[in-house]
Parts: C-alpha cells; sequence; structure tokens
C-alpha cells in the first residue's frame, strides 16, 4: 500500500526528545511551539537535513564534494519523505550589484528578450545576452565598471577653504605631517607660491596642482630647524586627486580609506548616464525602450508593455514567458518593485517573498517545501497573499512544511504539530500532531491559549506624552519630504505594508534631534559571526565569571589570573582545539562532520584550567549551563545575577551560557541585545528603536517582551518599534501609519493617532486589521 505519511521515528537533533511523529504528505502543515522549543530542529534540522543528505547520495562524489552539506541529522529513521526544497531566512548582506533582477532570475529573460528579439540600429551585429549585464565584463560601462557611479575629485571637495595658502593647509586633502610638508616643498622647489591664498592662484596652476597625472621629480633644500643638518633630497609629487584615489583604493587601513572617501563625490557615470551599460548594448531597442528604461519600470508596468502586440514568433515566446515570471511577483504585492531596485534596499518581508515568487514560477511537483517563517515582516495585509501562494504550491501537488508563529496562517493549517511545552532542555517534544481544531483539547500547549482563548484586550491606560520629536522632512527610497511627530515618554508603533517606508522612516532618527538624549537601536543582525562568539561574551557576564574564578583559593594558589579562564588565548584554553572545543574531520565524499576535541573532549580548556572549581563546578561546566540554572547557581553574586535577571526577562531562560552566537536566531540574537541594555542603570532619559522586535516569537514570548518594554517607558523612557503584530499595535500609546501601499504606492503617513483613531481611517490598510485586534473577542 502507498503510504500517505512521512513517518518520523526518534528524532534526537539539538534538544528533541527522541521525537515520533507522523506527518501527512499533499498539505500544509504548520510546526508551532514557543521560540526555543525545537519546532525549526524538527522540520529543518530533522526532515529537510536527511532529504538533502538522500539527495546527495544520488550526486557523483566528485561533484558532492563541492556543494555545502548540512550533515547527517540525528534520527533514527524517516520513511515516506519526498525530495525537499528550503525557503530560509536568509540574513545575509548582498552587495549592490544585487538586484531584484537578478533575485527572481528575471533579468535573465529581460536579457535573452533583448538579445534575441530586439530592434538593433542598422549594421549593428547581434550581441549575446551577456552584453546587456552590468555585472558581465561584456557588458558593463567601461568608465564605473557596470555601477552606475563614478566616484571623483572635485576642487572644491580637495579645497574647502580657498582663503587659505598652501602653506596654511589649504588642500585638506593633502596627507598631515612629513609627508604633507614634503608635498609642499616640492611645489615650492618647482616654482609655485606656496605662501599665496590658493583663490588668487592662476587657474591653471590650481588645476595641474591638484588633477595633474605628471609625477615630476626635483631637488628639494627643505628649510626647517636652525639646529638641525638640513640635506638636499630627490623628492617625487603627486597631485591632491591621484593621492586620494590611490588611497583610496590601496590603503588597508580603514581610516585613511574614510578619509580619503570624504574627498571623493559620488555622481551618476557621465558616459552610461548611471544605466551601467555600454554604448553598444544601449542602442539596442525593445518597443522602442532601451534595457535601462524596462528595467527601471515598475513590475506592474513592464508586465503591461508585454503584454503587447509582439512583432516576431521569437518576440512573442520570450514576452510570454517574462510575463508569466512576472505574475507570482505581482500576485505576491511587489508589483511596485522594478528589476533594477538593489537588493540592499528591501526589507527582509520582500525579499522572502521574492524567493517564494521564484519557487512558485519553477513549477515543480511532489517536493516538500520547507519554510521558515515566511510571514517574518510582513503587514497582515500581505500575510493574506502569502496564504493564497502556499495554497497554490500545494495546489501544484507539493507538501508544504511551514515553521511559523503569525496565527492566521496557523489557522489556515491542513495540519498542525504543536512542540513544546516550554523551550530548550523544557520543550523538545511533540505535545500534537493532527487538524487545527484538536489543539484545542491540549491543556500544555502554550499555542493553544492564542489560537482558541479569544478573552477581551486587557484595559488599557494611554500615556500622556512629555514632548514630541519631530523628525524629517526626509527625502529617501520612497519618502518624499515626509516629516512625522513622535511623542516622547511613551509608546509609539509604526506600522504600515511592507515597503511602505517604515524601517526608512524610523532610521532618520538621530542622538542629534532635538529631544533624543540617548538612542538605542536594537535590531536583528546577529551578536557574532563565529563560534568563539556567544551568550556570555556578548552580555559582558563571562568577564565577571572569570574573575569568579580567578577569585578562588585554586587560582590563587596556581597563579592563575583572569585570563587563564579565556578560551579564546593561548594559556587556559586547550591548544589541540584552540579553544573551539572541537575538530573539524575532513571526509573526502561526505559533508565535514565536527567532532568532540580529543584532547579536552569539548570543555575547550586544558586539564590545569579545569582543575579550579567554584561551588563545586569548574569554567566548563558553568558555560554549560543554562541561564535559568545559573540564575540559582549565581543568586549571591550581584553582578552575574543582574545581566542573568535580564535574560530571564526577555524570555531566554533555556539558552546555555556559552552557546555560540552562530546558533542564535535573529529574534534571539534581538533580544540578547536588549537584555544586555535592560541591565544597565540607567539615569537620562533614552530611545529605545525595535525594528520588527516580535519577528520569530509566538505570542507567549510576544507578552514576556512586551511587559519589557512598557516597563522602560513606565521608567520614564521613550520606546518605538516598528512592527505588524496587530496585538503589539492595539496596545501602543500612538500609532504612526505609513502606505497607503508599499513602494511608489507608499511612502505617506496615512494617520497618526491613538490606536481606536487609527483603526477608523478609512484608506488605510492597517485599519480593518487594528480594528480586528482592538475588538473584545475578535
Amino acid at each position: 500500500m502507498h503510504d500517505p505519511y512521512v513517518r518520523v521515528r526518534d528524532a534526537r537533533e539539538h534538544n528533541l526528545q527522541g521525537v515520533d511523529v507522523d506527518i501527512p504528505r499533499d498539505v500544509l502543515t504548520v510546526f508551532t511551539g514557543v521560540s526555543g522549543s525545537g519546532k525549526s530542529s524538527l522540520a529543518f534540522g530533522t526532515v529537510y537535513a536527511e532529504a538533502q543528505r538522500r539527495y546527495f547520495e544520488s550526486v557523483a562524489p566528485y561533484a558532492r564534494r563541492l556543494i555545502h552539506q548540512v550533515g547527517a541529522p540525528k534520527v533514527g529513521e524517516i520513511t515516506g519523505l519526498p525530495p525537499a526544497v528550503s525557503l530560509q531566512q536568509r540574513r545575509s548582506s548582498p552587495t549592490s550589484r544585487s538586484s531584484v533582477g537578478t533575485v527572481t532570475n528575471l533579468s535573465n529573460s529581460l536579457r535573452m528578450l533583448f538579445s534575441r528579439a530586439g530592434d538593433y540600429p542598422p549594421g549593428a551585429e547581434r550581441l549575446d545576452s551577456d552584453s546587456f549585464s552590468a555585472n558581465t565584463a561584456a557588458g558593463a560601462c567601461p568608465e564605473c565598471h557596470g555601477l552606475g557611479r563614478v566616484h571623483r575629485t572635485t576642487e572644491r571637495s580637495l579645497v574647502p577653504d580657498p582663503s587659505l595658502s598652501i602653506r596654511e593647509g589649504a588642500i585638506a586633502a593633502w596627507p598631515g605631517a612629513w609627508q604633507g610638508k614634503n608635498l609642499r616643498d616640492i611645489l615650492d622647489a618647482l616654482g609655485y607660491d606656496v605662501d599665496r591664498p590658493w583663490r588668487e592662484l592662476p587657474a591653471e596652476e590650481r588645476e595641474w596642482i591638484l588633477f595633474t597625472d605628471e609625477q615630476p621629480v626635483v631637488t628639494v633644500h627643505p628649510v626647517r630647524d636652525a639646529d638641525r643638518i638640513q640635506r638636499p633630497y630627490q623628492g617625487t609629487y603627486m597631485s591632491a586627486r591621484r593621492y586620494v584615489l590611490k588611497t583610496f583604493s590601496d590603503s588597508k587601513s580603514p581610516a585613511l580609506r574614510a578619509k580619503a572617501e570624504s574627498f571623493l563625490v559620488s555622481e551618476p557615470c557621465a558616459v552610461c548616464g548611471g544605466s551601467r551599460l555600454r554604448p553598444e548594448a544601449l542602442a539596442v531597442t525593445f518597443d522602442g525602450r532601451t534595457i535601462a528604461e524596462l528595467t527601471a519600470m515598475p513590475l506592474v508596468e513592464l508586465a503591461a508593455l508585454l503584454d503587447g502586440d509582439a512583432r516576431s514568433e521569437t518576440a512573442r515566446v520570450l514576452s510570454e514567458d517574462l510575463t508569466a515570471r512576472i505574475a507570482p511577483v505581482v500576485d505576491l504585492g511587489l508589483g511596485y518593485l522594478s528589476l533594477d531596485r538593489a537588493t540592499p534596499t528591501l526589507s527582509a518581508g520582500e525579499l522572502q517573498r521574492l524567493r517564494l515568487a521564484t519557487q512558485l514560477r519553477s513549477g515543480l511537483f511532489g517536493v516538500v517545501y520547507v519554510l521558515d517563517e515566511p510571514s517574518a515582516g510582513l503587514h497582515p495585509a500581505d500575510t493574506e497573499a502569502l496564504l493564497t501562494v502556499l495554497e497554490r504550491l500545494k495546489a501544484a501537488g507539493n507538501s508544504v512544511f511551514v515553521v511559523e508563529h503569525h496565527l492566521d496562517v496557523v489557522r489556515g493549517a491542513d495540519w498542525l504539530v504543536d512542540v513544546g511545552p516550554l523551550a530548550g532542555e523544557h520543550g523538545g517534544r511533540v505535545l500534537y500532531s493532527g487538524p487545527v481544531a484538536g489543539l484545542a483539547s491540549v491543556a500544555e500547549s502554550a499555542t493553544a491559549r492564542f489560537l482558541f482563548d479569544r478573552a477581551a484586550a486587557p484595559v488599557r491606560h494611554v500615556r500622556s506624552p512629555r514632548g514630541q520629536l519631530k523628525v524629517g522632512p526626509v527625502n529617501r527610497h520612497n519618502l518624499r519630504g515626509v516629516t512625522a511627530e513622535f511623542p516622547l515618554g511613551v509608546f509609539t508603533a509604526v506600522t504600515g505594508v511592507s515597503g511602505s517606508g517604515k524601517s526608512t522612516l524610523v532610521g532618520e532618527i538621530t542622538e542629534e534631534l532635538e529631544g533624543v538624549g540617548r538612542l538605542v537601536s536594537v535590531d536583528q543582525k546577529p551578536i557574532g559571526r563565529t563560534p568563539r562568539s556567544n551568550l556570555a561574551t556578548y552580555t559582558g557576564l563571562f568577564d565577571v565569571v572569570r574573575k569568579v574564578f580567578a577569585g578562588t583559593d585554586g587560582a590563587r594558589e596556581r597563579g592563575f589570573g583572569v585570563g587563564r579562564f579565556s578560551f579564546n588565548v593561548a594559556g587556559g584554553r586547550c591548544e589541540t582545539c584552540q579553544g573551539e572545543g572541537f575538530v573539524s574531520v575532513e571526509l573526502l565524499f561526505l559533508p565535514s562532520t565536527y567532532a568532540p576535541c580529543p584532547e579536552c573532549g569539548g570543555a575547550r580548556y586544558n586539564a590545569e584550567t579545569l582543575e579550579v572549581t567554584y561551588r563545586g563546578r569548574n569554567i566548563a561546566q558553568v558555560l554549560d549551563l543554562t541561564v535559568e540554572s545559573a540564575a540559582e547557581f549565581f543568586a549571591d553574586t550581584p553582578s552575574v545575577a543582574r545581566s542573568l535577571a535580564a535574560l530571564l526577562d526577555v524570555g531566554l531562560g533555556y539558552l546555555r551560557l556559552g552557546q555560540p552566537a552562530t546558533e542564535l536566531s535573529g529574534g534571539e540574537a534581538q533580544r540578547i541585545k536588549l537584555a544586555s541594555e535592560l541591565q544597565r542603570v540607567r539615569h537620562a532619559h533614552t530611545l529605545y528603536l525595535l525594528d520588527e522586535p516580535t519577528t520569530g516569537l509566538h505570542p507567549a514570548d510576544v507578552e514576556v517582551l512586551l511587559r519589557q518594554l512598557h516597563g522602560l517607558v513606565d521608567a520614564g523612557h521613550t520606546v518605538i518599534v516598528v512592527e505588524h503584530d496587530m496585538t503589539v499595535v492595539a496596545g501602543a500609546d500612538w500609532v504612526v501609519d505609513l502606505g497607503p501601499g508599499g513602494g511608489d504606492a507608499g511612502g505617506r503617513i496615512v494617520a497618526a493617532g491613538v490606536p481606536e483613531e487609527v483603526a477608523g481611517v478609512a484608506g488605510s490598510a492597517t485599519a480593518p486589521y487594528l480594528t480586528r485586534a482592538l475588538t473584545p473577542g475578535g
């Protein structure tokens, strides 16, 4: 008989406790549970990892070496598992050359259209598709190398104060100390007047001094201190422009590069006009427009233009293919983007949906799609479009496994796997696996309370502001002359659909603005990029713990100082693994595996260091404690207890002190940053800026986080959050709503006021969802 289930037996990845679970294929399955409960370990670490491992077994061993592999998961067996495609929230930092067109591969299709069906000038030879790409040598403008902008120097940037003479330092771009004096002496030897005000020098002399490419060598007779012997020397002149460009391109010093950059002016390339392409490519048109003009159009307009009557069969086939590829991007509410929009300017939600759209078009059948919080960074209006896309993936004959916290996505599932009951070692069990309605009877489930309990929202007491913070007028991305006022001393939520300009507006708040005081911006960027960075090192907790160990009798007898208890420096660490705790075992045709270090067994320290104990535990055992256990262990050490209490307050009691930064999610990293702020003793007014702090958080964790944020406001501080979670917005004192749409259709303040006022504004995409959140039982 054909078994319609994926059956997982004895899964032990991360904190999973020998999990057995059966999940039906060809349905939309959502994995839920509090943050850190083990749902990602089950969906990604076990199911996807095993599917990938099996696929790679069919790949030739030579090719297998070239592909990054996840490694075999700790699981007894999995049966009924189809091939899998993973769409995780990559927190990479794309380059300025990456664009909407390159992420979706739409640029390739458009280049092919111009190459095969474009209108060429008479006598021009046909170009291949690479010639229409600014990222290839064949297509990039030779002047700006395909960047569309050039960095150059001007007289004004090099000489900010023309009333000074060269001796007085008129040429600000020159280096300081001896090197600058040397250039001045060379000019003097060449016969230029270095004591005359810059503006009085003849124009041709000023031009030569600043911009010449000549490098004349002259004999310099320096005039310096009378008591020192001065010997003539051969000096080589270098113009100010040449010096700045050389420093900017060659210097290894970030400080020198930054200084050189301050004398450069960035402007559109004069040769290609900012289009980034060679003249040959720009001479080819389609429907009377160049490829640069088409890539600058919003995708909705581009699709409409391609729908016109094609002049040849080739043009018709390529246009139809391109239109079909654009359709899913528009369906996901991203029709306002243009192909040349740089990827770094996109929000996380926009990027995630672009990847989803690409998968929709691929037409795969019979695979498992494993998605990591696809609703992250999405406005409730966009989440409805997302559910449609997930249904389309399922309707195409695929299984869709989603790790998700958004309750609307959970309610739209066919099957639910709830992991818990709590986080870390208190989780790792499957509490329920079945249709959504059945979860209501599971008393242990933290998800059930939020999914089915529609109790009335608690009565809010709206705080009164102590002043106003004026931001703007802002002219960046899609914001055009926008001015916003944020009340001080209250909790403000900034809302709006994805791409409406929320992050851009909040990014304009700086410490220089009147009324801000101290500014603390808490984002979701990783707290470290290597396993050496961990929870204890980032929060400063480890410094105190090392002092505690250095103060023990055992450490004093052996002459061990604080440095002895660091695994990052020689002395106390295990030298076999350099304090990593594991060694990489390279297997030729299999994924590299990490095995515990044979010398220290994963403890990171050498045997002598581990002999020192504090209350019966050595330093490695203390690093292995969870925050919860460590809070009990260090209860009477105030400096340690304060840091641990802050971590407990933001719901991170399940993390281990030595947990590597690379294992933490974006939401966990953000809460660790918030905890390290909370443990500081604050006196002066502080403004806290948080960009989507509830991303990746279960509703139970959101409650914990909100308690802390409202506590900061009650203590006299200001909190501004960019937020899509309507329960958070409903509990705010003030709401600033941007929109009404994304991209060019947004960038305006649609409404500002208390939540009840904003909920009643016609034309606001947020209003209907906020009304639902404010209504008891809504």
